[in-house]
């Protein structure tokens, strides 16, 4: 084969050009320590860099920010729980001191002073945040769980679902001492015989209630009514609850009946009393049900009934009107807000008998979510505020009974009441106030006493929400040991697949670079010789 000048001049040509690109490429692999710098040059590695960083993306997102957002709420909300126990545990520790028959005056002040400082914080951690989220209140982040301030305005339709384990004792008092002031009030007066009724009853999470409805939609708000009146105005304080219950057969029924009547306040019931003593009093087998106190006032027939058929009702009632502190209705109840009739918003709480839960859920790894918050009505129980609040009401009407009789004391040595008949009628009088304080300490021991195991209860609640806390802690730890594992793996596949070690590049680099010095002496050496130079 016969070769030319120009075959040699072509080929070292295109040597040296070959040699000069594989510089080239060399200088780009060492300036950017990539092996590649377009996927033409080496689609395998393009098409595995791009999965590999679409992977690692993905792994970022949830370490770099998933993570930690959870992590965050959940330590907001581990945090709330905390100071949540701490409350009820105080609260708990004021039942325990207020259930001791030994108290003295100072210790009635001390106990209503921490009762009255821990009422304003006993809601207050369900309203906490995180980054203007709260926590504990399901997909309603931007609300908070209580009335902010006093709302007189706000109405709610509400339905609150009840059963025969509801049903406590309580005691209710009437015919209060009411202290005179002259020596002619002392032997003029009246005196009171302060009188106790104990009853059973279901208390709703709500007090100062518009109006109750009936089993029959018939709207009860206390209102007597007026047979006289053109026309006659029916009353509106009489009518039938409906209820369930197991018969003797274990069979579910839903006829249950209990008519009830509805009074505005203690007083009306109790002026309204058949008894001539003006003694609290309910027909057997029937209930009364007090809008102030939002008391469903069972008679000792009506009691026994629910509970032996192990009874569960539904009472549905209107309020308007919140105080500041108080839980919003749609966090534990299905309820409708109609403060503008127009327009009323329904909340549904519970469905089919079934709570239904807002879960917000975070996504913290491929195929993986972890629930980040607690429902307000898994820890905060809307009864907790009523009890503390009967509490206070308790001691306070015993603080009051019994300075009734240091006063009285008082009197008896003050030399405007020293007659014969003051002395004897103070002595009287001291009698009825003692019997009304024996009466309110007796409350007080009492109803603390049986406090304790309320508030044992709503710690458990708080406790077991605490133990579901630290189980999702606890998980999402692991979670993200793992997702930091697999950043790691993957950003070394990722630097495998796409990055050269600049100490290799060098070498190769050296030798390339040789290789390109070479060709171009070489090529000057054939380019030396011409057919001139044979002539």
């Amino acid at each position: 084969m016969r070769i030319t000048n120009n075959m040699i001049l072509h080929n070292t040509s295109s040597n040296i050009n070959g040699n000069k690109i594989n510089v080239n490429n060399l200088n780009n692999q060492m300036t950017s320590q990539k092996k590649i710098q377009r996927p033409s040059e080496d689609p395998v590695i393009a098409v595995r860099a791009l999965r590999l960083r679409s992977t690692l993306s993905e792994i970022d997102q949830y370490y770099e920010n998933n993570i930690p957002d959870a992590e965050s709420w959940l330590e907001i909300t581990a945090t709330a729980l905390k100071n949540m126990n701490s409350i009820l545990t105080d609260i708990r520790n004021q039942c325990v001191y207020g259930a001791s028959d030994q108290l003295t005056a100072d210790d009635r002040k001390t106990i209503l002073s921490q009762l009255e400082k821990l009422r304003d914080q006993v809601y207050s951690e369900g309203n906490a945040d995180y980054a203007g989220r709260t926590v504990f209140t399901g997909y309603r982040t931007n609300q908070k769980l209580t009335f902010m301030e006093d709302d007189k305005t706000t109405s709610y339709n509400i339905t609150q679902s009840l059963s025969y384990q509801d049903i406590e004792e309580h005691r209710y008092y009437s015919d209060e001492v009411t202290l005179p002031t002259t020596a002619a009030e002392v032997t003029g007066n009246t005196i009171s015989d302060p009188k106790q009724a104990i009853f059973d009853r279901v208390r709703l999470s709500y007090g100062e209630i518009d109006s109750l409805t009936d089993k029959d939609g018939n709207v009860l708000d206390g209102g007597a009514g007026d047979a006289t009146a053109t026309p006659p105005v029916p009353a509106s304080n009489k009518g039938t609850l409906g209820y369930s219950y197991t018969d003797a057969n274990g069979v579910v029924q839903d006829d249950g009946e209990l008519d009830v009547t509805v009074y505005d306040t203690l007083e009306d019931w109790a002026a309204a009393s058949a008894n001539a003593d003006n003694k609290y009093n309910i027909p057997d087998g029937e209930a009364v049900f007090i809008k102030e106190t939002g008391d469903l006032i069972l008679s000792s027939g009506a009691s026994s009934t629910l509970r032996s058929g192990k009874a569960t009702f539904d009472m549905d009632y209107t309020k308007t009107g919140f105080d500041k502190g108080e839980v919003r209705p749609e966090y534990y109840f299905n309820c409708t807000n109609v403060t503008d009739p127009s327009n009323p918003v329904e909340y549904i709480k519970y469905e089919n008998g079934k709570e239904i839960y807002q879960d917000i859920e975070y996504v913290v790894s491929g195929n993986q979510t972890l629930t980040v918050n607690t429902q307000a009505s898994a820890v905060f129980d809307s009864s907790i505020g009523r009890d503390v609040d009967a509490m206070i009401e308790a001691i306070r009407f015993a603080q009051e009974a019994n300075n009734k009789v240091e006063e009285i004391e008082k009197m008896q040595g003050m030399q405007e009441y020293a007659s014969d008949d003051c002395q004897a009628a103070l002595e009287e009088w001291r009698a009825a106030a003692k019997k009304e304080a024996d009466y309110a300490n007796d409350n007080v021991q009492k109803l603390y006493n049986s406090y304790i195991g309320n508030f044992d209860k709503y710690l458990e609640k708080v406790n077991l929400a605490t133990t579901d806390l630290g189980s999702r802690e606890k998980s999402l730890a692991l979670t993200k040991n793992r997702v930091s594992n697999q950043q790691t793996t993957v950003e070394t596949l990722k630097s495998t697949n796409e990055d050269r070690e600049l100490s290799d590049i060098i070498i190769d680099y050296t030798s390339a670079y040789t290789a390109y010095e070479a060709s171009l002496q070489a090529a000057a050496k054939v380019n030396q010789n011409t057919l001139l130079n044979f002539i």
